[in-house]
């Protein structure tokens, strides 16, 4: 990549992650990157372009992991519906083990908090999530879209706090091995999908679903 392009971009994250991308103008990052407004307009076009860049750059590695868990794990599971806590395995474990260090968590975890940063972030998402909730579909395949739709809500939300809190925690919890946290989240969210629901229109039994997902663990 151009050296000026990706010094735009890095700058631009920085700034992005201490103030969030609506508080962050054009002129303050050509500025402290050093460069003109015409060198942003030329790679990237609008700010706007340049977030989804920076998006784009920093989840593409960790999608590209999930796909390639989300395939070995069906491949193994073949002619069965893969599990829903292998589905989860596959989602969760590139972020939590990627997390400490990279500077993901903290731009990632600003940008989940404004308009902007969450239309650009699912824009990016959006074919690894069609991907992983069609999965979800085969493992639960009474679910109703509305419940679905909800769980993989709720399922992003706890994956967001773990990473952002993650610095947070007390000196125990957080000197835990990553893969052990891996195993807590992924616990944690598929109890989630498995759960029932009382509902006006009746009951969402999901128990036949937990004892093929879980078997001789639910004892």
């Amino acid at each position: 990549m151009n050296d000026t392009k990706q010094k735009i971009m890095d700058t631009a994250a920085e700034l992005f992650a201490e103030d969030g991308y609506a508080a962050t103008s054009l002129r303050r990052i050509i500025s402290k990157a050093g460069v003109n407004l015409a060198a942003i307009h030329y790679h990237f076009g609008t700010k706007q372009d340049l977030l989804n860049q920076i998006i784009l750059q920093k989840i593409s590695p960790l999608n590209n992991r999930r796909m390639e868990l989300l395939e070995q794990f069906e491949t193994e599971a073949a002619p069965e519906p893969l599990s829903v806590e292998k589905i989860m395995e596959a989602f969760l474990t590139p972020a939590i083990l990627t997390a400490p260090g990279s500077g993901f968590v903290k731009i990632m975890a600003r940008l989940h908090s404004e308009k902007s940063g969450m239309e650009a972030i699912l824009r990016n998402f959006q074919p690894l999530l069609v991907r992983y909730t069609s999965a979800l579909r085969r493992a639960l395949p009474g679910m109703s879209e509305p419940e679905m739709a909800w769980k993989v809500h709720f399922m992003l939300g706890s994956m967001s706090q773990t990473l952002l809190m993650m610095p947070w925690l007390s000196p125990e919890a957080a000197d835990e091995p990553a893969q052990v946290i891996v195993k807590r989240l992924v616990a944690f969210v598929t109890a989630g999908f498995l759960a029932g629901v009382s509902l006006e229109n009746g009951n969402v039994d999901w128990s036949n679903h937990c004892n093929r997902n879980f078997g001789d663990n639910m004892d």
